[in-house]
């Protein structure tokens, strides 16, 4: 922690951080006066799901496409103004999240820096198909590859329409209809050719996982980051370390899933496995946080709503981080899996000018990362309670 420091910026770029003393006034700059506050570095949130506000079968089958990336642009708002400058975006429908991104990125509305995955891929019949429509209507996602050839197709395919990051889905899940989380989806051999074919066309790949099985076999295939993580195992964590491979807890979902299992659309199927395998994903994750391997921070929203995102840091520090380490998952380590690390995630001369600023001290109480006061994005501010200059 520094204190009466100076950050100069141009053009959306910090290029200098010194002592109040050292600085020299140079004539027209703008002054924003944040010495009242903690000025922090934007906060970094790996798995979203920007476009959707809930999960539930009504919203599956009733919400089309451009419904869902206005609901996009929506969330996107909500999401930078809660600090949330940067988020990686794990499953959207028909690249709805890839062209959110485009019309943020051309300055057409606000919201975070996004690095959108479009469709994940999924088996037929797993998590990230759609299972809710009978047989006539041979609904398929978008995202669904069988095989070999066919996974590899997908990948070409979802990184051809825009993908920065390539999603799967290595096992089942809780909200999906007629799969098991503990089951793995893909082969090995199919999770080999998926990664292969992603890291040889510059993307990193994220794998949902809960059962052991397929966590073991995404690490295996060298993926980047394993998502939940439910049933993790000491000998998971040992290959986690040896690959490099960063686990995205996503635990904070895990509680409000159980507080509020009775409230909103959530469908029976959902309700059975969430109570299977939330008390087993609390005790394993929690032992995992503190085990050494990598973490960075992703929410799951809208399991909970958006905007709340900073809740998951109050999770692991509960679950046995001290804030600082907390606050490192949702900055350096968040931006390293992101493979930005030289421009995101800390404050510092060639960085993004991606900043915030709260009251009181984080490193004491990792809550006051859910009330952020002021938020730059690029050195334009989108959000600023203080409303001094």
């Amino acid at each position: 922690m520094l204190s009466d420091q100076a950050i100069t910026i141009e053009h959306g770029v910090i290029v200098g951080v010194v002592s109040q003393r050292e600085y020299k006034s140079v004539p027209g700059e703008v002054t924003i006066d944040l010495t009242h506050a903690t000025v922090l570095p934007g906060l970094i949130d790996a798995h979203t799901h920007i476009t959707l506000d809930d999960f539930s079968e009504h919203s599956a089958l009733s919400t089309s496409f451009p419904r869902e990336a206005l609901t996009g642009a929506k969330n996107a708002k909500i999401t930078l103004e809660a600090g949330f400058t940067t988020i990686r975006n794990l499953g959207a429908n028909a690249f709805t999240d890839i062209a959110l991104r485009d019309a943020i990125d051309a300055g057409d509305l606000p919201g975070p820096r996004i690095y959108a995955s479009g469709p994940p891929l999924g088996i037929t019949g797993g998590h990230c198909d759609n299972n809710i429509l009978p047989f006539e209507y041979h609904d398929v996602a978008g995202g669904v590859a069988d095989g070999v050839s066919a996974v590899q197709h997908k990948v070409r395919e979802v990184i051809k329409y825009g993908a920065d990051v390539v999603k799967f889905c290595a096992t089942g899940g809780i909200m999906s209809k007629g799969d098991d989380p503990n089951a793995a989806q893909y082969t090995l051999e199919e999770m080999k050719a998926l990664v292969a074919d992603s890291h040889r066309l510059g993307r990193k790949v994220a794998a949902h996982a809960h059962g052991l099985q397929g966590i073991k076999w995404a690490v295996e295939a060298g993926v980047d980051s394993v998502e939940h993580g439910s049933y993790i195992d000491d000998e998971a964590i040992e290959m986690m370390k040896q690959h490099g491979t960063y686990l995205v807890p996503t635990l904070y979902t895990i509680t409000w899933f159980l507080e509020n299992l009775d409230q909103g659309d959530v469908p029976e199927y959902s309700k059975r496995k969430a109570r299977i395998v939330a008390p087993v994903a609390q005790k394993n994750l929690a032992h995992a946080i503190t085990s050494g391997i990598k973490i960075a921070m992703g929410s799951d929203v809208p399991v909970f709503p958006h905007g709340m995102n900073a809740r998951e840091l109050e999770a692991y520090v509960k679950a046995g981080m001290s804030p600082a380490e907390a606050l490192r998952t949702a900055t350096v380590n968040a931006a390293d899996l992101l493979g930005q690390s030289e421009h995101l995630g800390s404050i510092g001369p060639g960085k993004w000018a991606d900043m915030i600023a709260i009251d009181g001290d984080p490193l004491r109480d990792i809550d006051t990362l859910q009330s952020v006061k002021f938020v730059m994005k690029g050195g334009v501010i989108y959000r600023n309670d203080y409303g001094t200059h």
